[in-house]
């Protein structure tokens, strides 16, 4: 126990709640904060310290979890906390803010805090592997500093990947979504037609299981969609958010079909599937 760092989380969203419950099964001392302190108010029977501001989370944590909705909030909220921070802190982001704010930040914190350690950390995984502890780390910063962080990271998820300086792992988060957007769209779609030729979600399971296409997630999303239950995992609103980070960040690549899913995407949320999960495009096609 007395090895074990002192976390605070700021966001007790569906992912910020999952680690923090989480960590505290483990035996951490947990500090939490959320905007809607009501979020968090479950785990205080738990052992969660829940705190008034994020100024007041981090105070005493030796490791500081940023799990926030959008990089303007994480950057205002980061902001706050600088001088609440301990000295030799480590702020490990994971929230999907993007390839400029990360960078942002990277560069305010080396400036005006540079005691402080700053992880890259976005993961792989939605709410349920979450709260299983399954999700992957991604990870970028100074390794040779980050053993409590590592710590941090073994408690809320099945492994780490580092992936070298500080800001690779945001680039990543934004590759890993783009194919995993991809493959929903194309999920959705490749459903729309299999029933424009009479078969159901089962029949086509039936068929990619056993095979090389057989991915986990598309059973899943499947199952939604037979079920016509579209309880967010990830919802359409935050994986467009995901898509426009990687529009944003292109460079010179040519990424024309995320383009058009954009697009598409923006207009189901329009007609008001963004609260849903991703999987709900299915139902907007369906329109």
């Amino acid at each position: 126990m007395s090895q074990q760092p002192a976390v605070a989380v700021l966001g007790l969203g569906a992912m910020g709640h999952a680690f923090a419950a989480n960590l505290l099964k483990k035996g951490f001392k947990v500090y939490g904060w959320n905007r809607t302190r009501a979020r968090g108010e479950d785990l205080v029977a738990a052992g969660l310290t829940l705190s008034d501001s994020p100024q007041e989370a981090v105070r005493d944590a030796d490791v500081v979890i940023a799990m926030l909705a959008d990089g303007e909030t994480t950057e205002q909220t980061l902001h706050q906390v600088r001088d609440a921070l301990k000295q030799g802190a480590t702020l490990a982001q994971m929230g999907t803010i993007g390839v400029e704010k990360t960078d942002a930040l990277i560069a305010w914190f080396a400036g005006e805090r540079p005691d402080v350690l700053f992880i890259d950390a976005p993961v792989s995984g939605t709410k349920a592997p979450a709260e299983n502890a399954q999700i992957l780390v991604m990870a970028s910063g100074d390794q040779t500093r980050a053993q409590a962080a590592e710590t941090v990271f073994a408690a809320i998820g099945k492994g780490t990947q580092w992936l070298g300086e500080a800001g690779k792992s945001s680039r990543m988060k934004l590759v890993v979504n783009s194919w995993l957007i991809g493959l929903m769209q194309s999920l959705a779609e490749s459903t729309r037609l299999a029933e424009s030729f009479g078969f159901s979600t089962d029949d086509l399971w039936q068929v990619l299981e056993g095979g090389p296409l057989a991915a986990p997630y598309a059973k899943v999303k499947l199952a939604m969609i037979a079920s016509d239950d579209y309880t967010p995992q990830m919802h359409l609103v935050w994986a467009l958010k995901d898509a426009k980070l990687a529009l944003e960040a292109k460079g010179e690549a040519k990424l024309p079909a995320l383009e058009n899913i954009a697009e598409l995407w923006q207009q189901a949320v329009d007609a008001g599937y963004g609260e849903q999960d991703l999987a709900s495009i299915y139902r907007f096609l369906q329109a």
